[in-house]
């Protein structure tokens, strides 16, 4: 034991420290009795100059002296017993350390330490399950609110900001100077002006003509714009022609001629009619899309029915409109090219009396043809067609986007008309109920609605409440057959269920009994027998009234009828609403259901933009636009030919040198005279 102790204690202090420190190099994953080993080392260096002290002090003698870098291993024991009740798997009695396998064993954990650094870990991301799509019906209508705010609504204060105030005033103002002018100049035709007031008479009437020049100032400055964007305009005309007639008014003064200030003042009144009527049509279209809740596009699908294209409804947008309204029609383009070409055969004439009978024919003649080759009302012959026409479309929540709309919805096409355009709903009531044989009342009707059911169309919400207001079972129908003579019939929990008119019934060998002569029913009979009749009323509304005589009423269009309601056969719609069964087409089941399958392309531009259901909004477009197509035409062939009649008149003047029927009140009675006609063409869009 002596000699144990001995070799014990002969240890050198440094080596025992060195190993326990690399000991206390070793990972936190080392097993338990590692870990007390450390926490002793703690200890033992706490201790290290105190435990020095004793061993010297206490040595015995036949153990020689001991170094102070030495510490007995007894005392060391001693130490290891206060921490006993850390780590009880150490006894005070020996410590055995084996310095090769806990150095391996610190290698071994190093090099997996190391190649876990070299290679970390990649965990994978954790999965987060895509959160649902939410239906919210109301955000369809937030976008398109949203996109009515910005656009039309927008544009529409700023059109109300300007008004149409300046412009009436300006246009009464422009009808007194020209009563006043006129007036004037039949008082001279009629010798009642005194010679000693001629000078002031033709002062009077050139101070008229300026004036009516000011009032008219925007449209002959929007001329002179229209000029430097590369446009040549009607109202460029007008700017021409009041240089020439203020040259014209010097030659008057000069020689005490009358000038022609009241056709002048005419056409210039008619120039702000013609803004106006384009400034309230704008408004009035801004005001229908700004008031829209839905927006349905109008749209043409190519070979729909016997190789003839279709108008149907698709899903509008706002861009659809706002991006075509402000676009240049066909029209309005002839009308430009016209005005340039007047203008070279006025100067053609101008230049031709002037070399002919002098400067001052010469300028008379250039202000007189350009007056004639423009007749006044030729300003309104496009504007007020659309503005009468934007008022009846107005009224139904209707706009068309441009002249391509225009364009699209003139040429031959098919209108299909299904049972909510024929009978909208709230239309089509049920009256009254009766049952016979000996099946249940909840079954009849269970029965019916599941064959309604299948076969859809407006009668279908009608036996579905009916239905719900039972608490009744709902089946499904099998073998479904759709009969060409007013009725239906199929499988419901293995029998035969038919459904049709009396007529159907009867023909299909059900017996009816007497006295039942109910012709607008829907009859019902379960295994050959007859179980129910269901009395139906149909009540033409306004809008289906209006929208099928609008549609009748155009030879360019020809309804088809694709309602599945077995009750609305043709005779019966003819006599509501007076249809014309040689221009309507009434196909088959199946090709009914094969044409309502049938939508335009998702590229198809839109024609029109319809705010509100109902048949009236697309029918009042369709013919609204050809209405406008060919008042505009009309209008500029009439306006046409009066102003190149009036350019021969003038060139057959300026050749004779004559100038005795070029006087103020002449001029303005040409102008009135084709007013007439032109008026009245403007009045073609009234009645669609």
């Amino acid at each position: 034991m002596n000699d144990n102790k001995q070799e014990n204690a002969g240890l050198d202090l440094e080596d025992i420290l060195k190993e326990f420190r690399d000991f206390e190099e070793v990972p936190s994953e080392a097993d338990d009795s590692e870990a007390g080993l450390r926490e002793l080392l703690s200890g033992v260096d706490a201790q290290d100059e105190e435990t020095s002290v004793a061993t010297e002090e206490e040595a015995p003698a036949e153990t020689g002296s001991v170094s102070d870098d030495t510490i007995r291993l007894d005392d060391l024991a001693q130490v290891g017993e206060e921490n006993t009740s850390q780590e009880p798997d150490i006894t005070s009695a020996t410590i055995r350390l084996d310095t090769e396998e806990v150095q391996a064993e610190i290698e071994e954990q190093a090099e997996e330490e190391a190649s876990e650094e070299e290679i970390p870990e990649q965990e994978e991301p954790e999965f987060v399950p895509p959160s649902p799509i939410v239906f919210d019906p109301r955000a369809k209508l937030r976008e398109l609110k949203r996109k009515l705010v910005a656009g039309p609504e927008k544009r529409y204060y700023e059109l109300s900001e300007i008004g149409v105030g300046k412009l009436q005033m300006a246009m009464f103002l422009c009808l007194i100077v020209i009563a006043v002018s006129a007036g004037t100049a039949v008082m001279y035709s009629l010798n009642m002006i005194p010679e000693n007031r001629m000078r002031l008479m033709v002062f009077g009437q050139v101070l008229a003509m300026l004036l009516g020049a000011l009032l008219g100032s925007y449209q002959l400055l929007d001329g002179l714009a229209d000029l430097f964007r590369g446009k040549f305009t009607a109202n460029t005309l007008l700017t021409v022609t009041f240089f020439a007639c203020c040259a014209d008014s010097v030659f008057c003064l000069q020689e005490q001629r009358v000038p022609i200030c009241a056709a002048f003042t005419l056409e210039v009144m008619m120039s702000l009619w013609s803004t106006y009527h384009r400034r309230t049509t704008e408004m009035g279209m801004m005001d229908t899309m700004r008031k829209a809740t839905r927006l349905d596009s109008v749209v043409r699908c190519a070979d729909y029915f016997e190789g003839q294209s279709a108008i149907l409804r698709s899903e509008g947008q706002v861009e659809d409109f706002m991006d075509t309204y402000q676009e240049t029609s066909g029209p309005e383009k002839v009308q430009n090219v016209y005005a340039v070409i007047a203008l070279v055969a006025s100067i053609g004439v101008a230049v031709a009396a002037g070399i002919l009978h002098g400067l001052s024919m010469g300028v008379q003649i250039f202000s007189t043809t350009l007056l004639v080759a423009m007749p006044a009302s030729f300003f309104i012959a496009l504007s007020r067609p659309m503005a009468v026409l934007e008022r009846r479309l107005h009224d139904v929540g209707t706009v068309l986007c441009g002249w391509k709309g225009v364009l699209g919805l003139s040429g031959k096409a098919v209108y299909p008309l299904n049972d909510q355009d024929l009978f909208p709903t709230g239309s089509v009531k049920m009256n009254g109920v009766k049952f016979y044989g000996d099946r249940d009342p909840e079954t009849v009707i269970a029965y019916a609605t599941a064959l309604r059911h299948a076969n859809g169309g407006s009668l279908a919400p009608i036996f579905d409440q009916l239905l719900a207001s039972r608490n009744g079972i709902r089946y499904g129908a099998e073998n479904l057959q759709f009969y060409g003579n007013g009725g239906i019939g199929g499988e419901i929990n293995d029998e035969p269920v038919l459904m049709g008119t009396l007529a159907f019934l009867k023909e299909m060998g059900v017996e009816i009994p007497d006295g039942t002569m109910v012709q607008q029913a829907v009859y019902v009979s379960i295994d050959g027998d007859l179980s129910g009749l269901f009395a139906i009323t149909y009540n033409r509304t306004k809008q289906a009234a209006s929208g099928m005589a609008t549609l009748c009423s155009s030879r360019r269009i020809r309804p088809v009828i694709i309602a599945k309601d077995f009750l609305l056969t043709a005779d019966y719609l003819k006599e509501v609403f007076g249809l014309r069964p040689r221009r309507t087409a009434f196909p088959s089941h199946a090709e009914s259901i094969a044409l309502e399958a049938k939508q335009a392309s998702p590229d198809a531009p839109a024609l029109a933009l319809t705010t509100r259901d109902g048949l009236a909004s697309v029918a009042y477009a369709i013919t609204g636009a050809r209405a406008l197509r060919t008042a505009s035409r009309l209008g500029l062939t009439v306006h046409m030919m009066g102003g190149i009649l009036g350019m021969l008149i003038m060139a057959a003047l300026a050749v004779l040198g004559s100038t005795t029927l070029l006087t103020p009140v002449h001029i303005l009675l040409y102008q009135l005279v084709w007013m007439i006609p032109g008026y009245i063409v403007t009045m073609w869009t009234r009645a669609i």
